[in-house]
């Protein structure tokens, strides 16, 4: 068969691009399960948001073809994100949903200020739904359309368990009564959180990878101390060790001690990371589907994140389309890493993802997110978020970090 004439192969990838996009050149073949034709044209026509009563918050987007995409939001403000995303319809609305990327960059440069938890979240639920509609348009899941896979299976971590086979976990700073939230704890405190650390790492052995979750709630000259004093146990990588506020102090802590130092739950875009990659504030980057910017921005954050050779292990507390999106950015990228809370099984779905074994869960290969939503059980759900109310310090009131 004669060779296809390089030019010609370029002019008709370009002439793809022009009639679907610059992201259809990289994009898998339709398949069977294709819900709309090549031809077939595609609009929006509703956005809906539902806030459950155990405060996540979900998305629904509708199109004339029948497809309907799920994305989720950041839960702690969860009634101004709700809100936020059916703003959105006065923009979204009668568009072609496959454009992705581009309702992205509109949502986000649409608005004069810009970033920060809320308006993020948004921006991050939408696209995760657009995605969704995108892959069941096409047929295939979402990391297919993303140059994936990359991988057959996504390691999880969440409870240590035989049938599942995952072994790998993460705790807190553990102590009797109180959390370690004072300025500068005493030697009587570090060495408690330390032989807790020790109880646990004795418990499940070697062949149990633990890492340690500050939770932004440790000042940093108690960082200091901790991380110091708790390296001869092996943690796995000390998460959120300081707020991630002051990159400088992060980078001060990561250079006093050779276990990683992993953050990202609470910075949002490319733009928030950035600075952490630079600084070498931390190896380990834990982006949240739900708030750092979606599908779409996490996918750049990872591709960054791949030039300081740092690994991406997404945040994950939350629900189904959470969990679901995150897979799917475990399937197209290269440096992934393991998934949090991946072993949850959620009563949400109508079919459950495919089960862990080993310690892995493997890739959806259902189109779009590769999950279905059951609608009766989510409604049921609907109702007045859990409130995060402050933190107080039980010895003498002041308010401290959670």
């Amino acid at each position: 068969m004669a060779q296809m004439d390089r030019r010609r192969w370029l002019g008709s990838m370009v002439g793809a691009g022009a009639l679907f996009g610059m992201d259809a050149m990289f994009t898998a073949e339709r398949t069977d399960a294709a819900q709309i034709g090549p031809n077939d044209q595609i609009k929006v026509t509703k956005i809906e948001s539902f806030v459950l009563t155990n405060s996540w918050v979900f998305v629904k987007i509708s199109t004339d073809a029948g497809i309907t995409g799920w994305g989720e939001m950041l839960k702690d403000d969860a009634k101004a994100c709700a809100a936020g995303a059916l703003e959105v319809a006065d923009y979204l609305v009668g568009q072609d949903p496959l454009r992705v990327v581009f309702h992205w960059e509109a949502i986000h440069r649409g608005a004069f200020y810009r970033g920060g938890p809320i308006k993020t979240a948004i921006t991050s639920g939408i696209d995760q739904a657009l995605w969704d509609i995108k892959g069941k348009a096409f047929g295939v899941p979402v990391y297919k359309l993303l140059g994936g896979p990359t991988r057959d299976r996504v390691r999880v971590y969440g409870t240590v368990n035989e049938e599942t086979g995952v072994n790998a976990i993460k705790v807190g700073p553990r102590m009797e009564g109180r959390k370690a939230t004072k300025y500068i704890e005493g030697k009587k405190a570090i060495d408690e959180i330390v032989e807790n650390f020790r109880a646990v790492r004795d418990r499940y052995g070697d062949g149990v990878d633990i890492g340690i979750d500050f939770h932004g709630a440790v000042q940093p000259p108690t960082a200091m101390l901790l991380v110091k004093a708790l390296e001869d146990y092996n943690p796995w990588f000390y998460e959120e060790v300081v707020q991630a506020l002051n990159v400088d102090v992060m980078a001060e802590i990561a250079a006093k001690t050779h276990i990683p130092l992993a953050t990202g739950e609470r910075i949002f875009t490319k733009w928030g990371f950035r600075e952490i990659l630079e600084k070498r504030a931390a190896l380990i980057l834990q982006p949240d589907v739900n708030y750092a910017g979606g599908i779409t921005e996490l996918k750049i954050i990872a591709g960054m994140a791949d030039a300081y050779y740092s690994p991406i292990a997404p945040h994950n507390p939350n629900g189904p389309c959470s969990l679901a999106a995150s897979l799917q950015i475990a399937g197209c990228i290269p440096n992934f890493l393991i998934q949090e809370r991946g072993d949850r099984e959620h009563e949400l779905l109508a079919k459950p993802l495919p089960p862990v074994r080993n310690g892995y869960r493997p890739l959806p290969t259902d189109p779009g997110l590769g999950i279905t939503i059951d609608e009766d059980k989510l409604m049921a759900q609907v109702g007045e978020p859990r409130p995060y109310l402050p933190q107080f310090d039980n010895e003498d009131g002041s308010v401290v970090d959670w």
